[in-house]
């Protein structure tokens, strides 16, 4: 017997709540299918989350930088092992473009900013602060107001005041810390590897009743991610040509064995009704999967042309301009953003990535080239959007910040990490999270520089689901730690 479609969506629902998040799931599931589109509709407008995820574990202590003298001088102290020192030049120090010089000297001095102080004082008014030397980009949305700095986030169940309760196991740390695989994780899902959902995927389940058309949601430049994947909302995948196609049919290939008639008899084929119930649901997929990359499509192929090209960047290693793919996954991103009415879409989550930051050796030339890259990316990021900037939030994620210490060549794993949080809406121009301590020895850092967060994950979430247009009483459902800490970071106007 056949099942209809309002059934077995109720069905679906009901072992979402029986089999996977328990009896206490069950307000959860229920608010999915119930309460988000009022909500979304009074926060107002389109509104999208961009979550740009640093593969690897950025070192972010030379990312974001204390230049004060106090910090400069134990910064430039527990960074100088040889035999390939990695302390940056100080402020002001001129780039040497001489052929010969080194990379450090090549680059020059950090970049100074000037936070405004004005969201998050004491004490980090009693220091000064730096960019990468080759965040250029970064500097100018700093100063321009639409760049902030969140310091030393990262995982936490709850605040853990200092290294002695640190040690000794006081309060409740993440699982498996310092591990690639289950870190990637815990940012994207709050648990260790294995985790189905993550919360870009929980927070798509509650504003897609606000769309249209629900398949687009959540959309992935960069593949799959769990921070992506939600309880009944899926990642839709896409590339810079668009949507995902499947090969030989109308609309994909011209010709399929060299006959437009068979590409038309095989969507036919996989798309049919069929007296099967197994078949009978797979083309139902299928087709859905179809028609939705035809509705893309329609609405993608046209900001080719009305979304500017990105420019090449500067290889601070080369020395000469290439080509920067995270600038151009940004790029989809805009064109998907620019084509959001034609989408059916007021609320989208999206997720980009760049790999290469596990930095155990050769850190000056290849943690300079990603700095380069990433700040390339924003900047073009940025204006791409233009007058649509303020409707657009993004943030960066990443494993774990690294150790302060210097292996000689490089950092080892370690847990908080500085982040960027960019957009027209965000109070830029700040430190959000108070900056720690650099060196060793102090409270700060629990082993190896290796610094202990301040701003929880569940934060950095919370702060962005409530600009979103997501209730308290649901972030506490996708964040089931953020009670235990300040809910809103303050980064939006």
């Amino acid at each position: 017997m056949s099942i209809n479609a309002s059934r077995r969506e109720f069905l679906r629902r009901a072992s979402l709540i029986g089999g996977t998040v328990g009896a206490a799931g069950a307000p959860f599931a229920l608010n999915l299918s119930m309460m988000n589109a009022a909500a979304a509709q009074a926060a107002g407008g389109y509104k999208a989350i961009v979550c740009l995820f640093l593969y690897g574990g950025n070192d972010s202590a030379n990312m974001v930088l204390p230049t004060d003298a106090a910090s400069w001088t134990a910064y430039t102290t527990t960074r100088s092992t040889a035999p390939d020192p990695i302390a940056l030049r100080a402020v002001g120090t001129a780039p040497n473009t001489a052929a010969g010089t080194g990379l450090l000297d090549y680059i020059g001095g950090v970049l100074p900013i000037v936070p405004n102080f004005t969201a998050f004082a004491a004490p980090n008014n009693t220091r000064t602060y730096a960019l990468h030397p080759t965040m250029v980009e970064a500097q100018t949305l700093f100063t321009a107001g639409r760049l902030g700095v969140i310091a030393n986030a990262g995982p936490l169940i709850e605040p853990i005041a200092n290294k002695a309760a640190y040690r000794s196991n006081a309060s409740r740390k993440p699982a498996k810390l310092f591990s690639h695989n289950d870190q990637q994780s815990t940012w994207q899902a709050m648990a260790p590897e294995g985790a189905k959902v993550g919360w870009g995927g929980k927070l798509g389940d509650l504003v897609a009743s606000s769309n249209t058309q629900a398949i687009f949601t959540n959309i992935s430049a960069s593949g799959n991610a769990v921070f992506m994947a939600g309880n009944t909302v899926f990642q839709y995948q896409v590339g810079s040509g668009g949507a995902t196609s499947i090969r030989g049919l109308p609309g994909v290939d011209a010709n399929l064995f060299g006959s437009a008639a068979a590409g038309t008899a095989l969507q036919n084929l996989i798309t049919a009704d069929n007296s099967h119930l197994f078949a009978k649901e797979y083309n139902a997929i299928t087709k859905r999967s179809v028609d939705a990359r035809g509705a893309f499509q329609a609405a993608y192929a046209p900001t080719d042309a009305a979304v500017p090209q990105v420019t090449p960047y500067n290889n601070p290693v080369t020395r000469a301009t290439a080509n920067n793919g995270l600038a151009q996954q940004l790029r989809t991103v805009a064109r998907i953003i620019s084509a959001s009415s034609s989408l059916g879409a007021t609320r989208q989550i999206f997720f980009v990535s760049m790999g290469g930051f596990d930095t155990h050796d050769n850190e000056n030339r290849s943690h300079s080239d990603l700095m380069a890259r990433l700040s390339h990316a924003l900047g073009e990021f940025d204006r791409l959007l233009g007058a649509r900037r303020n409707e657009v939030t993004l943030f960066t994620g990443s494993d774990f910040g690294r150790t302060f210490t210097s292996n000689g060549d490089g950092t080892d794993h370690g847990w908080g990490a500085h982040h960027f949080v960019m957009g027209g809406a965000v109070r830029g121009k700040e430190i959000y999270g108070r900056f720690p301590q650099v060196g060793l020895n102090h409270d700060d850092e629990v082993g190896s520089g290796s610094f202990l967060p301040q701003v929880s994950v569940d934060q950095i979430g919370g702060t962005l689901g409530k600009w979103f247009g997501v209730s308290d009483a649901n972030l506490d459902l996708v964040f089931p730690n953020l009670r235990n800490f300040q809910r809103d970071l303050g980064f939006f106007a």
